[in-house]
């Protein structure tokens, strides 16, 4: 699985850190990023990019 973070369209909202902790955090510039690229638990990595209000996470398989 392959996550991307488009920084442009990233507002800072902390909805993908709220819905999943483990693999997503707010920056120093209040900007999100993908805490590690390891397998997981794809359904909440999946569900903190749909719940992205500027669609700005992409999930690759």
């Amino acid at each position: 699985m392959k996550v991307k973070i488009d920084k442009e369209k990233c507002i800072g909202c902390g909805s993908c850190e709220a819905v999943c902790p483990d693999f997503f955090k707010m920056d120093d510039e209040n900007k999100a990023y993908f805490k590690e690229n390891k397998e997981g638990d794809r359904d909440c990595i999946k569900e903190a990019a749909d719940i992205c209000p500027l669609q700005a996470i992409e999930v690759e398989e």
